[in-house]
């Protein structure tokens, strides 16, 4: 049976929103120049714009999140160091060995719970040459992801990233936050993002995901970071020419989008608690802080997601028995309850 496009539930990321007729607005009346040669006024305004939200003092546009972390682990380290982080961190998991193959750097991976790591196992992984009669790579680097993806949307506590912040300091490492799901933390948790960076000698921020703008991050820190980070852009491929278009996509999520992610932590909340209430299916409602639900699954995901795929209700299955559903700006309490009714019927096959 095919299934209508405009009933279609999309709960597989953040990432497929569409731009509103506002956003597309926007970027059709953007005004434009040449980024390479920094000046493009749209793009200036958006990274003051995030640096400003930040409590840093420049900004760097660039196409994709993936890119905005390669871009920072090649400014932060030499060849041969050490980067720090969770063991199911994207940076890890999903950027292709970007930090090996880019940076040349290993990576030391921290156990963490519901993606958030410890800042005592923080500390057991810090290596450096000196000392180690030269065996050990430098550790330079910690990484951590906030909301953390593969945590199911979990958020660090302030408390946490000051303390990791501190052991940072005295090991001399720099501190890169991917912050690709950001504000949802700062909606979650109730801090300033400013607060929740203040530790971070620079973070990503991704526009693509809650924001809903349909491509960009912007990389934010000091001015010398930037800097050296718009020389690897450069080199990576990511300089943009009249990228305003995509700049005022950002400006407009920024300016609108923000507000609204409460909405989308509502929904998540709500369709877990739906979906927990079914046999077959199992769901920590402690990790559903943000706009994420993980739902483990006795039957085979990949079979829950065929057959939901079916019924017009879209997800990934992510290992055996593990389903993540992920609310947006496009779905709305009518389909938190289209989506649960079709996960009620499955279940009773």
């Amino acid at each position: 049976m095919a299934i209508d496009p405009s009933h279609l539930i999309d709960l597989r990321s953040d990432t497929v929103t569409q731009p509103c007729p506002g956003m597309r607005e926007a970027m059709a009346r953007a005004e434009v120049g040449d980024d390479v040669n920094g000046d493009d006024p749209t793009v200036i305004r958006l990274q003051e714009k995030m640096a400003g939200l930040l409590g840093m003092e420049a900004g760097l546009f660039v196409p994709s999140g993936t890119m905005s972390n390669a871009v920072a682990a090649r400014t932060h380290t030499q060849p041969g160091d050490e980067i720090i982080a969770e063991e199911h961190s994207h940076l890890y998991v999903y950027e292709g060995g970007g930090y090996a193959a880019l940076s040349g750097c290993s990576i030391g991976l921290v156990p963490g719970h519901h993606g958030l790591v410890h800042p005592e196992e923080v500390k057991k992984r810090i290596r450096k040459a000196e000392g180690s009669r030269s065996h050990f790579p430098n550790a330079s680097l910690i990484c951590l992801e906030n909301t953390s993806n593969r945590g199911g949307g979990t958020c660090y506590k302030l408390d946490t990233l000051n303390e990791i912040g501190k052991i940072a300091r005295e090991h001399d490492c720099r501190m890169h936050l991917d912050g690709a799901r950001l504000f949802n933390a700062v909606v979650a948790t109730g801090n300033r993002a400013s607060e929740l960076v203040a530790m971070f000698d620079s973070v990503s921020v991704c526009l693509s995901k809650g924001l809903g703008a349909p491509v960009g991050s912007v990389l934010v820190g000091s001015r010398s970071f930037i800097d050296q980070a718009h020389r690897w852009r450069k080199m990576f491929g990511g300089g943009m020419r009249q990228s305003g278009i995509l700049a005022a996509a950002g400006l407009y999520a920024l300016e609108h989008n923000l507000n609204r992610l409460k909405d989308d932590h509502d929904h998540a909340r709500k369709l877990a608690g739906n979906l927990q209430a079914i046999e077959g299916l199992r769901i920590s409602m402690d990790s559903v802080e943000s706009n994420m639900v993980y739902v483990h699954t006795e039957a085979s995901a990949v079979k829950w997601q065929q057959e939901l795929e079916e019924q017009g209700v879209l997800c990934f299955a992510l290992g055996e028995n593990s389903l993540r559903l992920v609310t947006h700006l496009h779905i709305d309490e009518e389909k938190v309850e289209r989506a649960s009714e079709v996960f009620a019927g499955i279940s009773k096959r």
